[in-house]
């Protein structure tokens, strides 16, 4: 990476800080005014006004920052670029949690190189920030980008085993019944040393990263909810692996022993 390399790196990591800090503020003044929450695809998968709202804010101020990349959405945001770069967008992270009145969500985003154009958002991830509204905290990094918190860097997160560690994950109850997902589970976090689950990837993640949690597991994980928390982790020193295992797709972020166990241990477990 040359200097030319490094100011845009520089300049995307500190347009990618504005725009969660902003999304994220935007949906904790919506939620302080009152909740409109529908269910999408179960009763604890739900969507609110300030997701579209914090989703529209990011999109409009990409089209004028950003205007050769693409932009792909989880409220359904979709724009072709030209560059071979996507923003993969989260406008509210733990959306059941910020609806319960808890504070464990946050808005996140990833810059990613598109592997291939045809799908976007799909490749590389280059850069991931996540801010966390209650605590006003805002995380940035990636693997060529130092993970910082609140514009600190963070130590070098240290390799352990996974008895070492703590797990964040979030396995939803009905996957307990379902074999091909819950024995890979069980046999990967047993010999962990606790296991929790707070409800939003992007914040287990970026727990990950600055060491408040050891290592994160699921399955299934849309690129909005893996993208910008597995970038934190990489440039914090960690590493992410996904590996399929009975037709599941399992994510792992975190020291580079803990997560090669968990890998070995899934596919034992398949």
């Amino acid at each position: 990476m040359d200097s030319s390399d490094r100011t845009i790196w520089t300049d995307d990591a500190a347009l990618a800080a504005d725009l969660v800090r902003e999304a994220g503020q935007l949906a904790a003044r919506m939620r302080g005014d009152g909740i409109d929450a529908r269910h999408k695809t179960s009763s604890s998968d739900v969507v609110t006004a300030a997701d579209h709202a914090a989703e529209e804010l990011v999109t409009s101020r990409l089209a004028t920052a950003r205007s050769d990349d693409g932009i792909v959405g989880e409220e359904g945001a979709a724009r072709a670029g030209t560059s071979g770069r996507t923003w993969v967008i989260d406008p509210v992270d733990g959306t059941f949690n910020f609806v319960q009145g808890l504070d464990a969500w946050c808005s996140a985003l990833a810059l990613t190189t598109d592997a291939d154009a045809r799908r976007p958002g799909d490749g590389s991830v280059a850069l991931g920030a996540v801010h966390h509204p209650a605590s006003g905290t805002t995380w940035v990094g990636g693997p060529g980008v130092p993970t910082t918190r609140d514009g600190v860097e963070l130590p070098r997160i240290a390799d352990r085993p996974l008895e070492d560690c703590a797990v964040a994950t979030y396995l939803h109850t009905r996957w307990f019944g379902v074999p091909e997902v819950a024995e890979p589970f069980a046999a990967a976090v047993q010999p962990a040393k606790v296991l929790r689950m707070v409800g939003s990837g992007s914040l287990d993640l970026a727990a990950v990263a600055d060491g408040r949690m050891d290592l994160w597991l699921h399955h299934s994980v849309p690129a909005w909810d893996w993208m910008p928390g597995c970038a934190l982790v990489e440039g914090a020193g960690g590493v992410a692996r996904q590996v399929e295992v009975r037709g599941y797709t399992w994510s792992v972020a975190g020291p580079p022993s803990a997560a090669a166990q968990v890998v070995d241990l899934l596919a034992q477990g398949g």
